[in-house]
């Protein structure tokens, strides 16, 4: 690029969030296993043990609910999925939201110092969560009072902002019919947020996003917050980092990702 960008996406679950979507997903299915479908256990895979957050990652992460729930599914051998996609799918929306109404989440603060510095460096905002509790999260959390914390001095901060305002587009939640790693997501928040994907880039921490984003054209800057640099830097992340502390701030301004120096 010639220019600097002039767009960033950010996933939500993940990257600006540190989600309770892992444990709902491990523990409904521990509870159906133990219950509901105990006369299935011993034809699939799956144990306490085996649901991993390695497997959430890989299987999971990133993908709208259905998909999501029927590839955990598929992963663990249990027969017939589709008959019990509904089941598992409903109930885990009912434990997840029941966490996050008990506040049982945390913004990462890295997270937050970065995109408000974006947003104060004049480039356009979209949140893109494939998941529709997005928003559950992103209208709790007050960027004002994160703000005051880390003495953070933005004039364009008001009293009770929250992180759900602070956003220019938001698409997180809406039914698309590819989910990633196809790009369809990335590019509705890109052409909402009126730029071409090519002065954009995407914030992701699953393999699915980082290959949906560079499906669309978009750079992709993967956050590793799970042990899994190897893992975003073989989907072809234009870099990967452990915190978003580490991105060179002054290089979005010339169109590049790169990691500071100091």
């Amino acid at each position: 690029m010639t220019q600097g960008f002039r767009g960033a996406i950010f996933d939500v679950d993940g990257v600006l969030v540190d989600s309770p979507h892992e444990a709902a997903w491990r523990d409904t299915f521990k509870e159906l296993m133990e219950s509901d479908w105990a006369g299935i256990r011993d034809q699939t895979t799956w144990s306490p043990e085996a649901f991993t957050p390695d497997v959430y990652q890989q299987v999971l992460s990133g993908k709208p609910r259905m998909e999501g729930a029927l590839a955990a599914l598929e992963h663990f051998g249990v027969p017939d999925p589709r008959s019990h996609l509904d089941a598992y799918a409903e109930r885990k929306q009912e434990m997840v939201v029941k966490l996050i109404e008990a506040g049982k989440f945390s913004a990462y603060p890295d997270a937050l110092r970065f995109l408000l510095a974006v947003k104060d460096a004049g480039i356009a905002v979209a949140a893109a969560s494939s998941s529709k509790n997005a928003g559950l999260f992103l209208r709790q959390i007050r960027l004002d009072e994160f703000a005051e914390q880390e003495g953070l001095d933005y004039d364009w901060i008001d009293p009770g902002l929250t992180l759900l305002a602070v956003f220019d587009v938001d698409i997180s939640g809406r039914h698309f019919e590819r989910g990633k790693p196809h790009p369809e997501i990335f590019l509705t928040a890109a052409q909402e947020l009126g730029i071409e994907p090519g002065a954009a880039f995407v914030v992701e921490d699953a393999v699915s996003g980082v290959q949906a984003a560079k499906a669309g054209g978009f750079a992709a800057l993967g956050v590793a917050r799970h042990d899994d640099e190897a893992l975003l830097a073989q989907a072809s992340a234009d870099i990967v980092v452990s915190t978003l502390d580490d991105v060179d701030l002054a290089g979005l301004s010339e169109g590049r990702l790169a990691r500071r120096t100091d």
